[in-house]
């Protein structure tokens, strides 16, 4: 007899064919956060669930409404709205998609990184806007990246990536901070290891990828960017919390630091009265780290795969956010 699972993100095609074949499908073409209990009548009788941008708050009061679920198959690599303490009360394995997403989003911050140092929007917008009269004086020039020194907080897959890109592409000198040594950065990357506070009175460019958790959440507070140095340009690819945001625009409006590439932001979609879009100084992009044709693809077939082997009650294995449920 065939599962139930609810799907509640667009996919291709041919993995949506792969759930039909494999469970009773329902689809949900809905948004969970604005229509709640439409979302959790879905999941009523539902084995599995599986989707991305899960906006609701999957604890234990939602659990308790879907007595059957099992399994939650996230398109993501974060998981940051599932409470692992309730999936484990309740018996639900969770499964994300971390590996097929690595090398597009190091693409990203790697982009974010190279056109905030050299000012590509901005001066694009001089061109579009008729501003380009005569010949760029100092004002408009933007930093070499070439030679300077990366300190990558969060030395992940992702992390990794961006260290490769760094030291193999333009020969920077990367250091790094986390929570254990990572010797086959050190070796492959000539990454050294310092604490945090050496990480971002050191580097040129400081770019976050760690991972939000109750230790990293606002782990950049204003004390954090005044270590920084003036020239030095601050990306974050990983997830808005890490920073204080209110901290990191007044340090971009005061010049502690020189500028900003984010990929995240506190609130998303980030709201039209939020100081940052005021700032020149400040490179924006929509949250798109994994959004290439050929990640999201990959990320989707990953995340079929996942709810497929839970839900035959085989145990993944490196997709297994929560392998103590069993």
């Amino acid at each position: 007899m065939k599962k139930n699972v609810v799907l509640f993100s667009k996919i291709p095609a041919d993995q949506q064919a792969r759930l039909e074949q494999a469970f009773n499908l329902t689809l949900f073409d809905r948004t969970p956060e604005t229509e709640p209990k439409a979302f959790i009548k879905a999941l009523a009788n539902a084995d599995g669930m599986i989707g991305s941008n899960m906006p609701t708050r999957i604890d234990d009061s939602f659990l308790c409404q879907t007595p059957k679920l099992k399994a939650a198959s996230t398109i993501s690599v974060g998981f940051d709205n599932y409470d692992l303490a309730a999936l484990k009360k309740h018996g639900v394995r969770l499964m994300n998609t971390p590996k097929v997403l690595t090398e597009g989003t190091a693409d990203l911050i790697f982009t974010l990184l190279m056109a905030t140092a050299r000012r590509t929007v901005e001066l694009s917008n001089l061109i579009h806007n008729g501003q380009w009269t005569k010949s760029i004086t100092p004002e408009y020039y933007g930093s070499d990246i070439h030679g300077k020194t990366i300190g990558i907080l969060g030395m992940g897959r992702i992390g990794k990536a961006i260290a490769k890109r760094a030291h193999h592409g333009f020969d920077m000198n990367v250091i790094y901070y986390n929570r254990s040594a990572q010797p086959d950065a050190e070796q492959a990357f000539n990454a050294k290891k310092l604490e945090l506070d050496e990480v971002l009175k050191t580097a040129d460019f400081i770019v976050i990828i760690l991972p939000l958790t109750p230790e990293t959440d606002r782990l950049i507070t204003k004390e954090k960017l005044a270590l920084m140095k003036p020239s030095a340009i601050l990306i974050n690819g990983a997830r808005g919390r890490v920073i204080d945001e209110q901290a990191l625009i007044a340090a971009l409006k005061s010049k502690t630091i020189k500028a900003a590439g984010l990929d995240v932001f506190e609130v998303e979609p980030l709201p039209t009265s939020s100081p940052l879009l005021q700032l020149d100084n400040v490179l924006l992009s929509p949250h798109v780290g994994s959004a290439t044709v050929e990640t999201r693809y990959a990320m989707a077939k990953c995340a079929v795969d996942n709810i497929i082997a839970a839900l035959k009650d085989e145990k993944p294995t490196e997709n297994w956010v929560n392998p103590e449920v069993g």
